[in-house]
């Protein structure tokens, strides 16, 4: 047979706890009473039989009896006398031998007297004695010559006792309603040990310590064991908790619970996602925020508990690694619709070519090839004789032919003047020029619905200090309030529909501040400016160049 042992309920160990105390506090009591008990008893009582026993000592029956011994039943009457009248518990006469002579004990006449410290010397005493079987609180008086012959000798000794009450006997005289206040205190001590119990079960939602234990560790568990951070804020926007994830994502510092985002240096759009203030408090599912150089994924979820609200809970993850990623396959897709673009372009001009030659116009094919071929020689000088880095400048051809392709015409300025660039400031150079003309192209086609007009402009300026890249379009602009944040954002193109400028803004912003430089927008009479500057250095061979001219 398998015995199961039920475990108490956090409320019933609260109860049998509290129950406990009380029980202590009432035996600390009742310790107290009996001390302050038997503190009384003895001086009182120590007074009185002293009293007592130095009035018996002072009787001259006691005196002549002791200085001629006479049998035991001389003093018996006189030594009863006194245990009636005084109400005592024992009355003992001991001659100079300190042998009892008579006691209202008969059975210890005979025996020798254990006498208290300096009576012998002629001293009174008292204290608790006991003695033959009996505890009793004494009072020992020496019995003084005086006549002539015996003054000053000690001729015995009076004893005087008072039984010491018992426990009960003690508890019962302290006080005639100690028993009453007992009664009481217990009786508040266990309704108030039931009401806490109660209180405490509520608080804790109705789960008991093993429950709230596991509960602790799992959190423990998914908090401390994801890869994703945690944050989460109370109504007042203070951090209530945070995974070590979560604290290096934002760079927190360890002391970061308990104190409100703003003492945090948290602020603009962060700060606006991480307390709803964009979103009346919803929901917010996987808002893109740049912090301290890392492309960061946030969603917000606020907690309620019976309609009232508790807080938020934020999960961050980093997405620097994907951006990059995300840039690096951009690239290729950018690649594959020139491909694209430039076989439908090709395909047209050979089928208007097949088509002049079916209806026999052989020398409209000529004009018409001639043509083709002065356009594109045309582009390929200008974009040749100003840029002479063979990265960007076929980044520039490829984006003529994308934009060419929406109906949007792409210009390089008169006043681009480009060298060659070492190969990492290439990929950064042509990483800004990459994402500033994809959004101009975007701008320009959303201001031009019909698409007649629309154009971007390319202006790139070198000198010894760095880059300046500008890109202007025929777009609508950008709106004054959005001008810093649409670098700050970091919204997705479905974001950047509803008026942000897509993340590939943010990490232009990025890579402009890590060569030392930056980027700016202004609104000009046609469109939108954006205006990149970053630190770049030459190549080998363009300095090899320039030293030997």
């Amino acid at each position: 047979m398998v015995t199961t042992f039920r475990r108490h309920t956090l409320a019933g160990q609260m109860l049998v706890l509290q129950l406990a105390i009380v029980v202590v506090v009432l035996l600390a009591v009742a310790a107290v009473s009996l001390a302050q008990s038997e503190a009384t008893f003895n001086r009182v009582e120590g007074r009185r039989v002293s009293a007592l026993a130095e009035q018996l000592a002072a009787h001259p029956l006691v005196r002549s009896r002791l200085v001629r011994p006479a049998p035991e039943e001389a003093l018996a009457p006189l030594v009863h006398s006194t245990l009636v009248q005084s109400s005592v518990t024992s009355v003992t006469v001991a001659g100079a031998d300190g042998r009892v002579v008579s006691s209202t004990n008969p059975t210890v006449v005979g025996d020798r007297l254990p006498l208290g410290r300096g009576v012998a010397a002629g001293r009174g005493w008292s204290g608790s004695l006991t003695w033959d079987g009996s505890h009793e609180l004494v009072a020992q008086v020496p019995v003084l010559g005086t006549t002539k012959r015996a003054i000053g000798r000690r001729l015995g000794t009076v004893m005087i006792g008072e039984a010491s009450p018992t426990v009960w006997q003690r508890l019962s005289g302290a006080s005639s309603y100690l028993l009453a206040y007992l009664g009481i205190a217990s009786a508040l001590g266990v309704v108030g040990s039931w009401l806490l119990a109660r209180r405490v079960k509520r608080q804790t939602l109705g789960l008991e310590p093993r429950e709230i234990t596991g509960l602790a560790e799992h959190r423990e568990a998914m908090l401390y064991g994801i890869a994703e951070g945690v944050v989460a804020l109370d109504p007042q926007d203070r951090v209530t908790l945070v995974n070590d994830m979560g604290r290096r994502l934002l760079d927190l510092p360890a002391d970061c619970v308990g104190r409100d985002l703003a003492d945090l240096g948290i602020e603009g759009r962060l700060r606006d996602v991480l307390t709803g203030a964009r979103g009346d408090g919803k929901a917010a599912h996987d808002v893109v925020v740049v912090r301290h150089g890392t492309v960061l994924v946030l969603n917000r979820m606020t907690v309620t508990k019976d309609g009232r609200l508790l807080g938020s809970v934020t999960t961050l993850r980093d997405r620097t690694e994907l951006a990059r990623l995300e840039r690096e396959i951009g690239s290729f897709r950018s690649t594959s619709e020139l491909l694209r673009a430039q076989a439908h372009e090709f395909a047209n001009q050979l089928h208007t070519i097949s088509g002049l030659i079916q209806i026999g116009e052989q020398e409209e094919v000529v004009g018409y090839i001639r043509a083709l071929n002065q356009r594109r020689n045309s582009l390929d000088l200008t974009v040749g004789r100003r840029v002479h880095d063979t990265a960007v400048a076929a980044l520039l051809m490829a984006k003529a032919s994308q934009a060419a392709e929406r109906k949007v015409t792409l210009h390089v300025s008169d006043d681009t003047s480009l060298g060659r660039l070492a190969h990492e400031d290439a990929a950064d150079v042509a990483t800004v020029i990459g994402n500033l003309v994809d959004n101009a192209i975007d701008a320009a086609v959303a201001g031009e619905p019909v698409g007649d007009g629309a154009w971007v402009e390319v202006e790139l300026r070198q000198d010894t200090a760095g880059v300046e890249i500008v890109v202007r379009d025929s777009g609508p602009g950008v709106a004054p309030e959005l001008a810093h944040e649409v670098f700050v954002h970091g919204f997705t193109t479905k974001a950047a529909e509803e008026g942000g400028r897509g993340i590939g803004l943010a990490l232009t912003r990025l890579v402009c501040e890590r060569r030392g430089g930056e980027i700016t927008v202004t609104n000009t009479s046609e469109g939108a400016k954006f205006t990149a500057r970053m630190s770049v250095s030459r190549s080998a061979e363009a300095a090899a160049e320039g030293a030997h001219r």
